[in-house]
């Protein structure tokens, strides 16, 4: 669940470069997609802000381990700009976790794909950015297949359904943020770092609020340990690295499979199913998603283009 920019050049990559880009992306979300299970195994042994405190702390010293002669060099703006995205991000980890124990691993993971239509909608207000035709049709689509997908009966809305979506709008603010502040700085160094802050905060409000304890049974150190290694550390250093060997485009489209994937591991470990509505309305949030990041007529042109210069394909 982390949006950093393209930190490289991808025009005049090879194909079967950016082939093998693609497919560490695809790695990353299909891991990224298994978080929401890893949570929920997590719950049932530990309280959340300590699950947070847990896993963003060993992704921590894991990430700081890879990049420590990043570490070695921060700066004061370097360090500031990681507090403030590690304490937006400890705030999104905690109504999303609170949020899992009252609705399902499917839930979550398509609500919380709404961020992607909720950053040109939060630019259109802050910024004053038009949103494209496209995200507006993406936005309809979506709010339907909310309905579908979350209200009951009585027409309402559980707790859990919208502290996720709330995280999703958070999320959002934080892709947004994140895009501004990394503009000078180190973003692996300011990445490692928020991992390091969101972990601490967790630990502050684990020992205010809660009981904390280190794992203490298999199935919580699985958690633990898979949040940690393979959801956090190794899926933050690969996004890092396969961004530079990858267009942005194929990046947000393959981003996208992420509650797919959610959905599927909740299917298969813990036989969670949808019903048909809920189905359909989960069909339809991930069409929206992809309708607003899907550009239809810029990659086009340039392949167009490129074409007429020298022969050759974007």
């Amino acid at each position: 669940m982390n949006q950093n920019k393209l930190s490289g050049r991808v025009n005049g990559i090879g194909s079967d470069t950016q082939l093998k880009a693609d497919f560490m992306m695809l790695i990353v979300t299909l891991i990224w997609g298994s978080s929401y299970l890893f949570m929920k195994m997590g719950l049932d042994s530990f309280q959340g802000f300590n699950l947070i405190a847990l896993r963003f702390g060993i992704a921590f010293i894991l990430a700081g381990a890879v990049f420590y002669k990043r570490l070695i060099h921060i700066d004061t703006k370097t360090c500031l700009y990681g507090f403030l995205l590690g304490s937006i991000l400890f705030f999104i980890m905690s109504v999303v976790t609170i949020g899992l124990k009252f609705t399902s691993i499917s839930n979550a993971g398509f609500l919380f794909s709404l961020s992607v239509v909720f950053v040109p909608l939060l630019l259109a207000i802050f910024f004053r950015k038009k949103p494209e035709i496209k995200v507006v049709f993406g936005v309809g689509v979506s709010i339907t297949g909310i309905a579908l997908l979350t209200l009951n009966n009585e027409l309402s809305i559980n707790s859990g359904d919208l502290l996720i979506i709330l995280g999703a709008v958070f999320y959002a603010i934080f892709i947004i943020v994140t895009d501004r502040l990394t503009k000078n700085v180190d973003s692996i160094t300011l990445g490692i770092l928020q991992l390091g802050f969101t972990g601490a905060w967790g630990g502050v409000f684990s020992l205010l609020f809660e009981k904390p304890h280190l794992p203490n049974t298999t199935e919580s150190w699985v958690a633990i340990l898979a949040l940690s290694i393979l959801c956090s550390a190794i899926g933050f250093i690969g996004q890092a690295y396969a961004q530079n060997y990858t267009t942005p485009t194929h990046t947000g489209l393959i981003f996208s499979l992420e509650p797919v994937f959610a959905a599927f591991f909740a299917f298969i470990f813990v036989a969670e199913t949808l019903p048909v509505k809920g189905y359909l309305g989960a069909i339809l949030i991930l069409i929206g998603v992809l309708m607003a990041k899907i550009h239809f007529k810029k990659p086009f042109m340039r392949k167009r283009f490129n074409q007429t210069v020298d022969g050759t394909e974007a």
